[in-house]
């Protein structure tokens, strides 16, 4: 069987002030927007990240969801962004809206973590690449 992990989609408010979010916090580029400003993709290295309004989920999911809220404790999942720029980077997030959930600590691997929360809610890992000891 081949499959391979394409996209996660994020349920939001507003698809086009997200991607801003996103292109100015962390530097990722648009690759794909609706006209109806409904559902949109941003390039975020080989895993795509992808917005979709909460109508569009509200539709595909006929039972209802829950929405991810900065009022609300975040959902038990991340996105996680690696750079060597760790601190650059958790920075500009915060000037860009990102709002700070945990300070950068060294975890005892060696790896640097940093924690915030975007615009919506969702948990954003910004860490150092974990390296390899083979």
């Amino acid at each position: 069987m081949d499959i391979q992990y394409a996209y996660t989609i994020l349920y939001v408010n507003d698809v086009p002030r997200t991607m801003e979010f996103y292109k100015k916090a962390f530097g990722f580029e648009e690759k794909f927007l609706t006209p109806e400003n409904d559902y949109g993709e941003i390039l975020s290295g080989t895993t795509t990240i992808a917005f979709a309004n909460i109508e569009l989920g509200s539709s595909n999911f006929k039972k209802g969801f829950m929405t991810s809220s900065l009022t609300e404790k975040p959902f038990g999942i991340e996105l996680a962004f690696t750079t060597l720029a760790i601190e650059k980077v958790m920075e500009n997030a915060l000037q860009n809206g990102a709002v700070l959930l945990e300070e950068t600590v060294t975890k005892p691997w060696g790896q640097q973590v940093g924690y915030v929360r975007d615009i919506n809610g969702f948990i954003i890992e910004i860490c150092t690449p974990i390296i390899s000891k083979e």
